[in-house]
C-alpha cells in the first residue's frame, strides 16, 4: 500500500511520502456533495488523523495544493497520465465483472446483487439446453417401461361410474403419488342415459321380425315412432342438400345414416333440422371392417359435458333449477348392426341414390315403413377426475394440461387404456427428470385422468365449467392422449392454429424407425398430410371451442381408413395389435415422446411457442369467402341486404389483428428476454388470443362452443358463409336481419382480439 501511495505521489508532484486524500461533505439540505482533494505528507496525515480536516495554507495565503501544483507542462502531463490510469483500471474491473455475469448459466437472472452487494434469488430456473432435455426424456420414457404399464391398466370393462372405473382411478392416483407429485381428485354427480335394465329398444321393418339391439345412443329422445325409411348417406349438410334438390319429402322420415366423417350428435342434429322423426346409424363395410353383428355405442348430445347442467358444473352441492342443454335432440336415435342395415337397404324402393354415394342403389319411398322404439333410462352416476402436477420454478401458476380418458364402453384398449398408460408413464418420466435429471420447468404441467369421456367428454367439461374463470387465464394449452394409437401407416393432428408451427417443428425432432415423424408422414406437405379438423367428440374440443385454450389431439392412424373398433365391445388388445402389426408399445412410446416434447417445449422456453400469425391466415380465408358471397347476394337478391353493405369493417378488423401480431413480434425482438416480468407480460398477450376468439355475445347454454373460428353455431364465420349461401338462393330459412347482426358481432370479436393482442390500451390500432 505504501509503495502504491509513493508511486501516485511521484506522478502528481515528484515529492516522496505524499498522497491524495478525498473528503466528501454532504450538504445538510440535500445538495450535491462537495468533493475536496488534498495532498499531504505522511506526517501531516498522522498529525491530522486524530484531529479535524483543516485547510493548509502557504505563506502567501494560497492553499498548499495550489502552491505545489502550478500549471506547468510537466504537472499537466502528470495529471493526464493519472486520469488515464484510473480510467483503465476502472474499465478492466467493469469488463471482468461483466464477463463473469455472461458466463453464469441462467435463463433469467436467478441471482441479483443489490443494496450493498447482498445477493438474493429472483425465482428464475437454470436453463437446460433443449437437446439435453429431449435426450433426458428419451432416457426416462421408453417402450420397455411403457409395456409393463399397458399390461397393468388393461381391463375387460370400465364404464364410467362403475366400480372398475373407480378402481382404475385409485391406481392412477397412486401412480401420481409414487412420482412425488401433488395430487387431488374432483368428484361430480352426472346424469347419463343407459339402456333399460328390465327392457329393450326395438326396431321392426315392414311388419317383419323384431330386432332388439344391445347397442344404444345415450341422450336420445325416448318413445316410439313409425315412419318411412330414407337413406341419407353420412348425414352431413351436403347430403341433406342433395335430397332437397331431388324434392324428396323428409317430414317424419326415419333417416338411415352410415357412421363416419362427423359425430353421431351432428348426424342427428342435421336430421332433426329436416323434420325427421328418428335416426338409425350403422357401419358400412366400405368404411369399417366390422362383423355383421357388431353393436355400436355412443351419444347424441350436440355438446359436451352433463347436458342437465349446461354451462355450470355438476358438483354435488350445485343447487340450480332444473335445466337442459339446447343440444339434447328431440328425435329418436338408435344404432343398428350391419346385418339389420343390410336387411333394410336391400328392400328399399324409391329413387336411385347419387352415383357418388357408394353403397346401395335405392333411397327409399313412402311405403318402406319402420317402427323405432327407444326406452333408454336416465340415471345419476358419481365420477372422479384424478390430477397430479409438476410445479414450475418461475411461473408455477401457468400450466399446460395433459389429459386422457379413463373409461370405455367395453375393453376400450385403444380408446382409453393406451392413453391412460402413456399419461401415467409420462408423468413418472418427467417427474424423474426434475428430481434426478436437473431439469427445472419454468411453468407447471398438470396431468389429468378423466371419467365419462364416452358420454361426451363429461369429466373434462365439468372440470372446465367448474374452474373456467381460473383456467382461461392460467392454462395455456391442452394435449389430448385419447386414441393416440389406432394404426401404423398414418399420423394425424387436429389442433389450434396457434400450435401448428410448434407441432411441425416437433414432428421434425421425434423419430420412429430411424426417421423423423415429419419425414415419414408429412412428406414435405404438413398441412395436407398431417392436419385434420378437430372433431366435436374429441376431448380437446371443449378446451378449444368452449374455454378458449389452445388444444390438440393426435393419433397414429390406419392408412386411408378408420380404426374399426371404437364404440364397440371389440376394442381389445388383440384387435389393436392386429391393426398395428403388434407394435403398440413402440407406437405408444413415440406418441408419448411427441406429446412430451410439445409439453416440455411449452414449459422450457422463455416465451410460449405459439404462432399468432396462423390465425390471421385462417380469418383472411373466411374474409375472402364472405366478401365474394356478399357480392353474389347483392347481385342475385338485392332486396335482401342493404346496398351499402360491404365487408370493409371486417377487412379493417383483420388488418388490426395483423398489425397487432407484428407489434407483438417487434416487442419480442426489442425486449430483454432475461426479464421475467417482461416474459410473463408477453406470454399473457399470447394466451389471450384464443380466449378472445370466443364470442361474448352468445349464451353458453344455447351455444357452448363460442369460438367464432372453430366453434359451432350461427355466430361462427363458417355459419356466416353458409347463411350467405342460403340468402343467395332465397332459402326461406335464411334471415337477413339475423345475418347482419351476427356479421357485426363477429367483426367486433375479431377487432377485440386485435385490441387485446396489441397490449396496453394506448397501443391500440382501432381503425374502425
Amino acid at each position: 500500500m505504501e509503495q502504491a501511495r509513493s508511486t501516485i505521489s511521484k506522478i502528481f508532484n515528484g515529492e516522496p511520502h505524499t498522497y491524495t486524500r478525498f473528503n466528501l461533505t454532504q450538504n445538510m439540505e440535500g445538495d450535491t456533495s462537495q468533493v475536496e482533494m488534498k495532498l499531504s505528507t505522511d506526517e501531516e496525515a498522522v498529525e491530522n488523523g486524530m484531529g479535524d480536516h483543516r485547510h493548509h495554507h502557504g505563506t502567501n495565503g494560497r492553499p498548499y495544493m495550489v502552491q505545489k501544483m502550478q500549471r506547468t507542462p510537466r504537472n499537466l502531463c502528470y495529471m493526464v497520465c493519472g486520469v488515464l490510469l484510473i480510467f483503465i483500471i476502472g474499465f478492466l474491473i467493469g469488463y471482468l465483472t461483466n464477463k463473469k455475469k455472461e458466463q453464469a448459466p441462467v435463463c433469467a437472472s436467478s441471482i441479483s446483487i443489490e443494496n450493498n452487494d447482498i445477493p438474493h434469488e429472483t425465482g428464475a430456473a437454470p436453463l437446460m439446453d433443449w437437446d439435453d432435455v429431449t435426450k433426458l426424456l428419451t432416457e426416462k420414457f421408453s417402450a420397455a417401461k411403457l409395456e409393463k404399464v399397458l399390461s397393468e391398466f388393461a381391463q375387460g370393462s370400465h364404464r364410467a361410474g362403475s366400480l372398475e372405473d373407480e378402481s382404475l382411478a385409485n391406481r392412477v392416483l397412486q401412480r401420481f403419488k409414487d412420482s412425488s407429485m401433488k395430487t387431488w381428485t374432483d368428484e361430480h354427480f352426472i346424469k347419463v342415459q343407459d339402456p333399460p335394465a328390465a327392457g329393450y329398444n326395438k326396431i321392426v321393418f315392414k311388419n317383419g321380425t323384431e330386432d332388439r339391439p344391445r347397442g344404444f345412443l345415450s341422450y336420445s329422445f325416448v318413445g316410439s315412432v313409425q315412419g318411412a325409411v330414407l337413406y341419407a348417406h353420412y348425414g352431413e349438410d351436403d347430403d341433406f342438400r342433395v335430397l332437397q334438390d331431388k324434392n324428396i319429402n323428409m317430414n317424419g322420415r326415419v333417416m338411415l345414416i352410415r357412421d363416419g366423417k362427423i359425430s353421431f350428435a351432428e348426424k342427428v342434429a342435421n336430421a332433426a333440422r329436416m323434420n325427421a322423426s328418428a335416426v338409425l346409424i350403422y357401419r358400412d363395410p366400405n368404411d369399417y371392417k366390422n362383423k355383421d353383428e357388431t353393436e355400436l355405442y355412443g351419444h347424441v348430445h350436440m355438446g359436451s359435458g352433463d347436458p342437465y347442467t349446461p354451462g355450470f358444473p355438476s358438483f354435488n352441492h350445485t343447487q340450480f333449477p332444473p335445466a337442459e342443454s339446447s343440444g339434447l335432440p328431440k328425435i329418436l336415435a338408435q344404432t343398428i348392426t350391419l346385418r339389420v342395415a343390410k336387411k333394410i337397404l336391400s328392400q328399399l324402393g324409391g329413387p336411385r341414390s347419387p352415383e357418388r354415394w357408394t353403397g346401395f342403389n335405392k333411397l327409399g319411398d313412402e311405403t318402406d315403413i319402420i317402427t323405432v322404439e327407444v326406452n333408454n333410462v336416465l340415471t345419476e352416476k358419481k365420477i372422479h377426475n384424478v390430477f397430479g402436477v409438476i410445479k414450475g420454478f418461475v411461473d408455477p401458476d401457468r400450466y399446460v394440461v395433459i389429459g386422457a380418458q379413463r373409461d370405455a364402453w367395453g375393453p376400450g384398449y385403444a380408446a382409453s387404456t393406451v392413453g391412460t398408460s402413456v399419461l401415467v408413464e409420462l408423468a413418472r418420466a418427467i417427474s424423474d427428470m426434475v428430481k434426478n435429471g436437473g431439469f427445472k420447468p419454468r411453468r407447471s404441467i398438470v396431468f389429468a385422468s378423466w371419467s365419462a369421456g364416452e358420454y361426451g367428454s363429461i369429466g373434462a367439461t365439468e372440470w372446465l365449467e367448474g374452474y373456467l374463470s381460473s383456467l382461461s387465464m392460467k392454462a395455456f394449452s391442452y394435449i389430448n392422449l385419447d386414441g393416440i394409437v389406432t394404426g401404423l401407416n398414418g399420423f394425424k393432428v387436429a389442433a389450434s392454429p396457434l400450435m401448428h408451427t410448434l407441432i411441425e417443428n416437433t414432428l421434425k425432432e421425434v423419430k420412429i424407425r430411424d426417421a423423423s415423424l415429419y419425414k415419414q408422414f408429412a412428406k414435405d406437405n404438413f398441412e395436407s398430410n398431417i392436419l385434420e379438423p378437430m372433431r366435436m367428440d374429441s376431448a380437446a374440443y371443449p378446451f378449444l371451442a368452449f374455454s378458449g385454450i389452445p388444444s390438440m389431439s393426435f393419433r397414429f392412424s390406419p392408412d386411408n381408413s378408420n380404426y374399426n373398433h371404437f364404440g364397440t365391445m371389440e376394442d381389445t388388445v388383440a384387435n389393436l395389435n392386429a391393426a398395428t402389426s403388434s407394435q403398440v408399445p413402440q407406437l405408444a412410446a413415440t406418441a408419448g415422446r411427441f406429446a412430451g416434447h410439445i409439453a416440455l417445449r411449452l414449459v422450457h422456453d422463455h416465451l410460449l411457442q405459439m404462432d399468432v400469425m396462423k390465425y390471421y391466415k385462417v380469418v383472411r380465408s373466411y374474409v375472402y369467402k364472405i366478401n365474394g358471397r356478399v357480392k353474389d347476394v347483392l347481385q342475385m337478391q338485392p332486396q335482401l341486404l342493404p346496398k351499402s353493405l360491404t365487408v370493409q369493417w371486417l377487412i379493417s378488423a383483420i388488418g388490426s389483428y395483423s398489425r397487432a401480431a407484428q407489434s407483438l413480434q417487434n416487442d419480442i425482438q426489442n425486449s430483454d428476454l432475461e426479464d421475467i416480468e417482461m416474459c410473463r407480460l408477453i406470454n399473457d398477450r399470447i394466451m389471450a388470443v384464443e380466449r378472445n376468439f370466443l364470442s361474448h355475445y352468445v349464451s353458453p347454454r344455447q351455444s357452448p362452443f363460442r369460438h367464432i373460428l372453430v366453434g359451432s353455431g350461427p355466430h361462427t364465420l363458417k355459419a356466416l358463409t353458409k347463411h350467405l349461401e342460403s340468402l343467395k338462393t332465397n332459402n326461406p330459412e335464411a334471415n337477413a336481419e339475423l345475418f347482419l347482426n351476427e356479421f357485426a358481432l363477429a367483426t367486433w370479436t375479431i377487432q377485440g382480439c386485435a385490441n387485446s393482442l396489441a397490449g396496453d390500451i394506448w397501443s391500440l390500432d382501432n381503425e374502425i
